[in-house]
């Protein structure tokens, strides 16, 4: 079913794939698509993002956070992310726990990935990015 965005006083509902891609504003697109729905959500302390990765595709950049702790659940696809140099690979219904403090980067396998990121405390402007992080091993 589709929601429309649904305020009421103790929940809000959306539907995640309904949010705007902001792909496109990085200039990502087609290669990524990566819907954040924590304003759309009214949430105040936990982001959601969904994200979609072409096969192959490697995210140009790296971040971490000041605040925030992610999960990241990989939905279909092989997902590889790398943590300060630590490569790991993720298949369907893996997570990964990342600390605010690990840098990370993701890339997907040959199927491409779609993965679903959960963060708190969440907030903008809490992400750290570096551009051209690529401290993978292959």
């Amino acid at each position: 079913a589709s929601w429309e965005n649904r305020r009421m006083s103790g929940y809000t509902i959306v539907t995640l794939k309904e949010v705007e891609d902001q792909a496109p504003n990085f200039g990502l697109s087609p290669d990524l698509e990566v819907r954040f729905a924590r304003v759309a959500l009214d949430a105040e302390q936990v982001g959601l993002s969904y994200q979609q990765l072409a096969p192959n595709f490697r995210v140009p950049f790296g971040h971490k956070h000041k605040t925030q702790e992610e999960v990241y659940l990989v939905v279909s696809g092989q997902l590889r992310i790398n943590l300060e140099g630590d490569v790991k690979e993720l298949g369907p219904w893996d997570a990964v726990r990342v600390s605010k403090d690990t840098m990370r980067g993701l890339e997907a396998g040959p199927e491409g990935a779609e993965l679903i990121a959960i963060g708190a405390p969440g907030g903008p402007g809490d992400a750290e990015v570096e551009q051209g992080w690529r401290a993978y091993s292959s």
